[in-house]
């Protein structure tokens, strides 16, 4: 299989600006703040689009958009002109599905305070972006604290445990690339057999299941 990696970038728009125009490419779009038309969808705040074709976008008053490609890994970042455009985070993907193919999901993670998310793993690598809050990522012998527009990574099978801010509600935005298998289901496997049945505090907000080839 061709490597891969998934890169995720924030777009920031002037007010007015566009059409910016983006090459052919597996990609969630999410508007962060304002609004955004892609192609012919109009986008408000907190909504999101797939696109593999390309793209057009254009805005009004100003807006912030995140952007996350599915890429060959030797392709090169693609950084339109005319906005204030940021790589912020870019990883390789070592641990892809292999049977069935496979399928880009963007979904929201939303906390109360002081919740968290037992210990567990998911079927497929993917990003994630605080979009509110803060958040602590326990994996692989660290722990990281993250901060709100900061992304980071997760392989799929390495065990997480996260551990939101015990003050603030927390939501963070997650891209993932899972088997097509899984359209429509839950990704998530708790390692440790008794947080199976303990009552989970997080709410999720799915924004699609999309096949994509690699």
């Amino acid at each position: 299989m061709t490597g891969y990696a998934l890169r995720f970038y924030r777009d920031v728009f002037p007010a007015g600006a566009g059409p910016v125009t983006l090459p052919a490419g597996a990609r969630t779009i999410y508007v962060r703040t304002g609004d955004a038309r892609v192609d012919s969808a109009q986008l408000a705040a907190d909504d999101a689009c797939f696109r593999d074709r390309e793209t057009e976008i254009a805005v009004g008053a100003a807006a912030t958009l995140w952007r996350c490609e599915f890429a060959p890994r030797d392709a090169p970042p693609v950084l339109p002109s005319g906005i204030a455009s940021t790589l912020l985070l870019e990883s390789e993907l070592t641990m892809l599905p292999s049977d069935g193919g496979l399928m880009m999901r963007c979904d929201s993670v939303a906390f109360p305070p002081g919740g968290c998310a037992y210990t567990h793993t998911h079927k497929g690598p993917g990003i994630r972006c605080l979009e509110k809050g803060a958040i602590r990522i326990d994996s692989d012998g660290h722990s990281n604290q993250f901060a709100v527009e900061q992304p980071w990574f997760e392989a799929g099978p390495v065990p997480v445990f996260a551990q939101a801010d015990a003050e603030r509600e927390t939501r963070f935005i997650r891209v993932s690339i899972l088997p097509r298998a899984l359209e429509g289901k839950s990704s998530i496997t708790y390692v440790n057999p008794e947080d199976q049945d303990k009552p989970k505090l997080q709410t999720y907000r799915g924004y699609f299941d999309e096949f994509v080839e690699g």
